[in-house]
């Protein structure tokens, strides 16, 4: 069964060296483009593409799927099933419809939940217990092709996105691997996906980050663990850019009675900060152009002054 692979980033590549370090006939990849990095905007392949010519695997890069432009190189490719995991562009029809398997996907959530971009980080912003993986069929609608295998594990109480985007990625390897196997053996079931109870997972933006001192402490804490390691939740103090890395949230509400957001307590190894339920300290944070840092070694060599406003 002659496959090819299609996928961008970190999650991806751990999917096609599974594959690979399997003995399936990845016969091909396609990957996102080049894309410019550091201060010399030098152009840097994706870590799908490193992976794959190391491998001696033929490696696409199209600009565009759109209007048939990949349509002659999927002929010579001519796969009989094309894996997708996290490739970051919406596949016309010319492609679903090609391979005799057709085309399935790696999705990390238990769909119908959290369709979308951003499924791992969005499951842990919204307090969810458990997760999984889910591989599917993919056809025109955003992830609501029918669903093949899906496994799920639980959600650590403190357990950030980092943390959970490598655990699902293991699960999704062996998830991917029992797909492929079922539908070699013809013993692949497909389930049709319960879309009234769908929920979405959008894209992550500078706003989705910011820290908003009027809500609970526990929708804080877990804001914060859905943005570490990337891209960080952040706040400002003295209109500085301040990135948090970890908090902890305390319920119980301060007898101070100050704005949410006033840094309360500044000293050992937390920075104590009203919320609207309470107060979360900050245990590990990050300025501009400064470390990540525990907050215990940034306050050995700086003053963070009670009765500030973070955020303002």
């Amino acid at each position: 069964m002659k496959i090819l692979f299609m996928g961008t980033p970190e999650f991806a590549k751990n999917h096609l060296q599974a594959l690979v370090e399997n003995g399936y006939d990845v016969v091909a990849v396609v990957s996102q483009c080049d894309k410019p990095k550091g201060r010399g905007h030098k152009l840097t392949p994706t870590v799908v593409k490193e992976y794959a010519l190391s491998q001696g695997i033929p490696v696409y890069q199209p600009q565009t799927l759109k209007d048939h432009a990949f349509e002659n190189e999927l002929k010579q490719i001519n796969p009989d099933i094309i894996v997708v995991v996290a490739y970051g562009r919406v596949l016309p029809e010319y492609i679903l419809n090609y391979p005799k398997y057709g085309c399935i996907n790696v999705h990390a959530s238990l769909l119908p939940y959290y369709r979308g971009a951003a499924p791992i980080q969005w499951c842990i912003i919204n307090g969810e217990k458990k997760s999984g993986v889910t591989t599917m069929y993919m056809e025109k609608g955003l992830d609501t092709g029918d669903m093949l295998v899906q496994e799920e594990l639980e959600i650590g109480d403190d357990e950030t996105a980092s943390q959970l985007h490598d655990r699902l990625c293991v699960l999704g390897e062996s998830v991917l691997c029992k797909t492929l196997e079922q539908i070699k053996s013809g013993t692949l079931v497909r389930t049709v996906q319960e879309h009234e109870k769908h929920t979405y997972a959008p894209m992550i933006t500078k706003e989705t980050a910011k820290i908003d001192f009027d809500k609970p402490v526990v929708q804080i804490k877990n804001l914060v663990r859905g943005m570490n390691s990337f891209p960080l939740a952040y706040t400002s103090y003295k209109g500085e850019l301040m990135k948090v890395i970890s908090v902890d949230a305390v319920v119980t509400a301060p007898s101070e009675a100050c704005e949410n957001g006033t840094v309360i307590k500044a000293e050992g190894d937390a920075i104590a900060v009203k919320c609207s339920d309470g107060y979360i300290n900050i245990r590990a944070l990050q300025f501009t152009g400064g470390k990540r840092m525990s907050t215990k070694d940034y306050l050995k060599g700086h003053v963070i002054e009670t009765g500030v406003v973070l955020g303002q």
